[in-house]
């Protein structure tokens, strides 16, 4: 499996057959640029995860991807006119011989005066290669079988404390950060080094790294 961090939550996902882009949001740069995608996967609405600008554009220029996303957010594209079908927790998107199943189902608290949306994290599976975890905006599901996870540094919806604790309870062998563009260079080399130290996390820094192997 090769991983590309094209910023803050967004990353392509190369197995031996498929193409599959997660989270293409306004943080993110170069998504729009790619082509032979087979799936495009959205976990929440939030527009550091989902660019509606852009996302036209990426569609028009991959024409057999499909779109899926967290049920809110689809019916939110489907307004918009954009071929999309939902993936709620549980749902399984078979394609190419990768299978993406769905988990968790809410976005984390960000205040109490806040309305939660839907949020899902994405299990990305293929034989003979690793799995990967991208949670979107969540610590609250720790899936068992986890290879990689795609860690979120820092968010208005996150403590380090429970970042740590999202590491420990995955138990991934590896991983990397996404959900970083709210950091300095000096405070991202803080959170970093906690998931390594505290998280016990094998982390790799992905930042324009081009594809990486896992």
């Amino acid at each position: 499996m090769r991983i590309t961090h094209l910023g803050h939550a967004c990353i392509l996902v190369e197995t031996a057959g498929a193409r599959i882009l997660l989270d293409p949001g306004t943080f993110s740069h170069g998504f729009e640029e790619l082509q032979g995608l087979d799936a495009v996967v959205v976990t929440h609405a939030h527009p550091d995860h989902l660019d509606v600008e852009r996302l036209p554009v990426l569609l028009e220029a991959n024409d057999g991807a499909v779109l899926r996303a967290e049920p809110e957010t689809a019916a939110s594209l489907l307004d918009s006119g954009l071929g999309v079908a939902p993936l709620h927790p549980g749902d399984v998107l078979e394609v190419a011989g990768v299978r993406v199943e769905a988990v968790g189902g809410e976005h984390a608290v960000i205040h109490a005066d806040v309305p939660r949306i839907g949020n899902v994290g994405l299990l990305v599976r293929a034989e003979g290669e690793p799995t990967l975890f991208h949670p979107g905006d969540s610590y609250a599901t720790a899936p068992a079988g986890v290879d990689v996870l795609a860690l979120p540094l820092s968010a208005p919806w996150a403590a380090s404390k429970e970042m740590i604790d999202f590491c420990r309870a995955v138990g991934a062998g590896a991983g990397f950060p996404i959900h970083d563009a709210l950091l300095s260079p000096l405070g991202r080399g803080l959170y970093v080094n906690q998931a390594r130290t505290l998280g016990h996390l094998e982390l790799r820094d992905l930042a324009g790294a081009g594809p990486v192997e896992f």
